[in-house]
């Protein structure tokens, strides 16, 4: 009977030490507690989507990038055909000069008419004094008069056409250069720096105009959205400090600003009359991550991965050691690493910050 009863109390002691084992190992893996003056929400990394599009009609002759690459901003993308503006623009040209050439003639034929009417008004000088000395007769003196002034109004008239030239010539200019922007803007090229999200078209194909050759995500322009009950969201202030936490990689937190709180509701129920039912609204929230932190990581960013926001709501209040975790440099990415595992109410200790360099981390592209 004893070897029994002690069967029985090691048996005992074992399922004891298995419960209290897996009590503690699902204590471990309990999420801490926030502070008071901290909420968080899911969410996930996004970013503006660019779409490069054909600014006239043609065909797509070249494609440069795929889907996947990173490019920068000014990189030629994809190049359209432009052997009809390019023979439209010799044609400019060509009217260019022959303005030009038109600008030249009226320019002699002033001089000439300018040297006879200096010529007519000497005549008329002349015949003045004459007449009055009564050594040429009226007619004679009114027909030099009549030759003054057609001469004067021939000066005039070729002012008018060389006007009329310069601006043909102005018109022809004009030409050129929209046949000239037409072929600059038959080089796509990326506005941003980013990455290619979709190839749309391939080459040979006929675009129209605003047709779409490739999707870009602006890396430069990372946020994420989170949602939080309205008795919540009425706290938050724009340019809030805040934390990104990623799934990737749960040991690190980049640091980000509440960039925008949406003055409309989601989640709205039909009716709103009790405190139970006002905490179903949900209002957007973005977290913005400052372009000057994405830069060192942009080879590693990508859009889609999945994390918790934190916003901080009472500037006083520290931010718990777990979520004030830098980024280590992009080279130091790829190493392993240990999540570390924050104790409830671990808060920071005075003078450590998160360092310039914070950024989302990366992980796999949705």
């Amino acid at each position: 009977m004893s070897g029994k009863i002690v069967g029985r109390i090691a048996l005992a002691g074992l399922v004891a030490a298995v419960v209290l084992g897996g009590w503690q190992w699902w204590k471990a893996r309990q999420t801490p507690p926030l502070p008071a003056g901290i909420v968080s929400g899911n969410g996930r990394i996004e970013s503006i989507q660019v779409d490069i599009t054909a600014k006239y009609p043609g065909r797509l002759v070249q494609l440069l990038a795929r889907e996947g690459d990173l490019v920068k901003p000014g990189q030629v993308l994809a190049r359209m055909d432009t052997l009809e503006i390019e023979a439209q623009l010799a044609r400019a040209k060509a009217q260019v000069a022959e303005a030009e050439d038109s600008v030249a003639t009226a320019q002699s034929d002033i001089l000439q008419r300018e040297s006879n009417l200096k010529l007519a008004e000497q005549k008329y000088v002349r015949g003045q004094a004459l007449i009055n000395k009564r050594t040429i007769s009226r007619e004679e003196w009114d027909q030099l008069r009549a030759e003054r002034d057609a001469s004067k109004a021939a000066v005039d008239s070729e002012k008018a056409r060389l006007r009329a030239a310069m601006h043909n010539v102005e018109a022809a200019l004009a030409e050129v250069n929209r046949f000239q922007v037409q072929i600059a803007d038959s080089t796509l090229k990326s506005p941003v720096q980013g990455r290619v999200l979709y190839r749309l078209a391939e080459e040979g194909e006929v675009l129209a105009a605003g047709g779409k050759a490739l999707t870009l995500i602006n890396l430069g322009d990372i946020y994420m959205e989170i949602f939080l009950p309205s008795r919540v969201a009425a706290l938050v202030n724009i340019g809030a400090d805040a934390r990104i936490v990623l799934d990737a990689m749960p040991q690190y937190a980049g640091r980000a600003r509440v960039s925008f709180v949406s003055p409309e509701t989601q989640f709205t129920p039909k009716q709103v009359e009790t405190p139970s039912e006002r905490d179903k609204l949900m209002f957007r929230v973005k977290l913005h991550v400052p372009s000057e932190l994405i830069l060192p990581y942009i080879e590693k960013v990508k859009t889609g991965v999945r994390g918790v926001g934190y916003v901080r709501l009472d500037d006083s209040v520290p931010w718990p050691a777990a979520l004030d975790r830098r980024f280590p440099k992009p080279t130091d990415l790829d190493k392993p690493s240990v999540a570390p595992q924050p104790k409830a109410g671990d808060e920071s200790k005075p003078g450590e910050t998160s360092q310039p360099g914070d950024a989302p981390s990366p992980g796999p592209a949705q």
